[in-house]
């Protein structure tokens, strides 16, 4: 969808709720073309593993009744058994790993001192015991300023990992603050894409939770389209034109925000391509309406597949995949770009 000054909201918004619609009613002739479909080369882009020295809290806060789920996503979290198994199992050929603190962190938001140096380096090692299986995103705290960017040159120069993973947040600070313009300045300089990942914020939680899960989800994804909004509206894209970002699904509602208003037009599949470069999103969920307006605002080039495994265990890869772009009728050559070249070329390894 191509979306232009002229367009008026009622039309913009008519057009993608016309794009919903079409997808349940699509539905059959889609199933009949995805199983002609030719085979393509998964990456899946969106994963996390913490190991298992490491001794996670993350269960502290959770209601009784989400802890058993939680436990099993735990065990897969530090397995790196399960973590390669499942690149065979989901029928793919790689996956793009990172290590959130997260899952780390005290009860003050603080994961243990020399944390990062040492995720860092045993992202490295595990990476290099599977390559062209597993690649690796350095972990890095973007808001501590020089010493986010020296940390990130470090980890890609020295532990040759392929871009820098970073939270969406810090306490009251987005990401597009000055205090994280090193990191992302650092990221640009190497050629590294930095992805961006929603995080709990404790107000934002202790709102939208009572809603439950699509309520946690809300308020996670409300932070990553706020980082979003910062990066497109801060002026970090101007002061850094080569940086390039990956946002989640879960910041569909900035772009389609950025994307039909204001300045965040840049970002649009029709902008030239040196206006476009920097945003980048994930397939989480594979819906084929969420794929096909991502597709539609940013471009079949903008576009990776992502899961979230292991919070997110994602059967049937393949086919759900191709139901997608039969859905989105897009050529050999764009499903492979989103499939998992996109992915590579990002990182370096096309």
């Amino acid at each position: 969808m191509t979306i232009d000054n002229g367009t008026s909201r009622r039309e913009f918004l008519g057009a993608v709720s016309a794009g919903v619609a079409a997808a349940g009613a699509l539905a059959s002739a889609t199933e009949t073309a995805a199983q002609g479909a030719t085979p393509v080369k998964i990456v899946d882009f969106h994963n996390h593993y913490m190991g298992p020295s490491w001794t996670l809290t993350n269960l502290a806060n959770l209601p009784p009744a989400a802890r058993p789920a939680w436990e099993v996503t735990n065990r897969n979290l530090q397995s790196q058994d399960a973590l390669v198994s499942s690149v065979e199992s989901a029928g793919i050929a790689a996956r793009v790993i990172n290590t959130p603190t997260a899952f780390i962190e005290d009860a003050d938001g603080k994961a243990p001192a020399g944390a990062i140096t040492r995720i860092n380096d045993q992202m490295a090692e595990l990476v290099g015991k599977h390559p062209g299986k597993l690649y690796g995103l350095a972990t890095v705290d973007a808001f501590s300023g020089d010493d986010g960017a020296r940390e990130l040159t470090r980890a890609v120069k020295e532990l040759k990992l392929r871009g820098v993973f970073v939270e969406s947040a810090k306490r009251d600070l987005i990401l597009g603050a000055k205090e994280s313009r090193p990191t992302l300045a650092a990221a640009a300089s190497l050629g590294v894409p930095v992805f961006v990942h929603p995080l709990t914020d404790p107000q934002l939680d202790r709102r939208f939770a009572r809603s439950g899960r699509m309520g946690v989800r809300l308020a996670r994804g409300t932070i990553n389209n706020a980082a979003l909004i910062s990066l497109l509206e801060g002026g970090t894209f101007d002061e850094l034109p080569k940086l390039q970002v990956v946002m989640t699904t879960l910041a569909m509602g900035g772009i389609l925000l950025a994307g039909g208003f204001g300045d965040g037009s840049g970002i649009r599949s029709d902008a030239p391509a040196l206006t476009r470069r920097h945003v980048y999103v994930d397939t989480m969920g594979l819906h084929p309406a969420v794929v096909r307006c991502a597709i539609d605002l940013l471009g079949a080039d903008h576009v990776l597949m992502g899961t979230d495994w292991p919070i997110v265990v994602e059967k049937s890869v393949p086919e759900r995949l191709q139901k997608a772009f039969a859905h989105c009728g897009l050529t050999a050559a764009e499903q492979q770009m989103i499939a998992g070249g996109n992915a590579l070329k990002l990182l370096g390894a096309a």
